[in-house]
């Protein structure tokens, strides 16, 4: 792939680039608990973006999209958002630059990659990681990876519109290949757990649904969640954040909170200690005990968080009956996308027949399946 992009580069604007890449992410344990400051349990995958860029010693920027077969070309002083939307990424990643004080000088740049659009793989953080790091290489700013992450978040808040956590970023930037990061989303500091499959792999299923709820309950999950802090302050002063809170805390104040409250406040502190439990299943080498994690983590968003859907349950209830699935939950913010799934390596072939024709039959809708390894996080391609 990373040919091709050298190629079209070439033949667009002459010269040699420098190449980087920047990888997708999963999230294996650690959904909705982000913007609660708690714990996450991402990876970096074995699909990415992949840049190729030069100085053009020119007053402009100038991209290409190869998958898209689109260009883009603007004034390097007069960086804004436009209406292009892959652009925009890239864009707002140079603002950040600027934002710093840093002189914005012009560049080409073409980029490509393998991550499934639409599939919750976070294209959109590997895009914006892969132009962090190749500006900073490109002006030899010698920032560090952290303020780079920062960075590539902001330009999805304020290029794209999208109010993200900071998880995304962070997976693609500080992936490790065969561990997961447990990242504690108050401190943003890490840890990485080496994660041994032995003879499973990770199958994503692709529901190829997205149902419009997606940004208005995510506002209300939020919303619920901070009224539940709210209340549990008041009996507990130490508690800022549902990640404060102990289940017998949140026990004590049942009577006191909204039911449907004390259903999502519930997922949250429970989720929280399931990453925690995770990672001391991968350090005993309990992949079996992780993968029903997964399973009880599904139960949570689909029944007390409601974030999933019929197709995304019928993905997971399915692999309740296959002895060769280890775990399986949705993966993301829900109401659509992908699940994700331990199955034995010998029999993922058959999975994916399996679970694509019962999926076909029961919602009427053709299912993709990805191959995943876990990859090392984003960096400079060496040819």
């Amino acid at each position: 792939m990373h040919k091709n992009i050298k190629q079209k580069f070439k033949s667009l604007y002459g010269g040699e680039p420098t190449l980087f890449r920047s990888p997708g992410r999963i999230n294996l344990l650690g959904e909705h608990t982000d913007y609660n400051e708690g714990y996450v349990l991402p990876a970096a995958i074995d699909k990415e973006i992949i840049c190729a860029i030069a100085p053009n010693g020119m007053p402009v920027i100038r991209l290409h999209a190869l998958d898209l077969g689109n260009s883009f070309e603007i004034e390097v002083d007069k960086i804004k958002p436009t209406d292009s939307g892959w652009a925009n990424y890239i864009l707002g990643v140079a603002a950040q630059y600027r934002k710093m004080g840093v002189t914005i000088q012009g560049f080409d740049a073409v980029f490509g990659g393998d991550i499934p659009l639409g599939a919750g793989l976070s294209s959109s953080a590997a895009l914006e990681c892969a132009f962090a790091y190749a500006l900073d290489q490109l002006w030899n700013t010698q920032l560090q990876k952290l303020e780079m992450v920062k960075m590539a978040q902001m330009a999805e808040h304020e290029y794209a519109g999208v109010k993200c956590g900071i998880m995304d970023q962070f997976a693609s930037m500080f992936g490790k290949k065969d561990h997961v990061i447990q990242l504690d989303c108050r401190s943003l500091d890490y840890s990485h757990f080496k994660i041994a499959l032995h003879d499973f792999e990770l199958i994503l299923c692709d529901s190829h649904v997205k149902h419009s709820l997606t940004s208005s309950a995510y506002n209300e999950r939020r919303e619920q969640c901070e009224e539940g802090t709210r209340i549990l302050k008041g009996q507990f002063p130490e508690i800022n954040s549902l990640r404060d809170v102990k289940p017998e805390q949140l026990i004590a104040m049942k009577e006191a909170v909204d039911p449907l409250v004390y259903k999502r406040c519930s997922y949250v502190v429970h989720e929280n200690l399931r990453v925690l439990k995770a990672v001391e299943m991968l350090d005993a080498d309990d992949l079996k005990g992780f993968g029903e994690l997964m399973y009880t983590t599904h139960h949570g968003l689909s029944i007390d968080y409601e974030v999933s859907c019929p197709e995304l349950d019928f993905l997971v209830n399915f692999t309740e009956t296959l002895e060769f699935v280890l775990g399986s939950r949705m993966m993301g913010g829900g109401f659509g996308g992908c699940s994700i799934n331990i199955v034995k390596s010998s029999q993922v072939e058959e999975f994916i027949d399996k679970i694509s024709k019962a999926y076909k039959q029961n919602t009427g809708i053709d299912m993709s399946a990805y191959r995943v390894k876990i990859e090392n996080g984003t960096s400079k391609i060496s040819e």
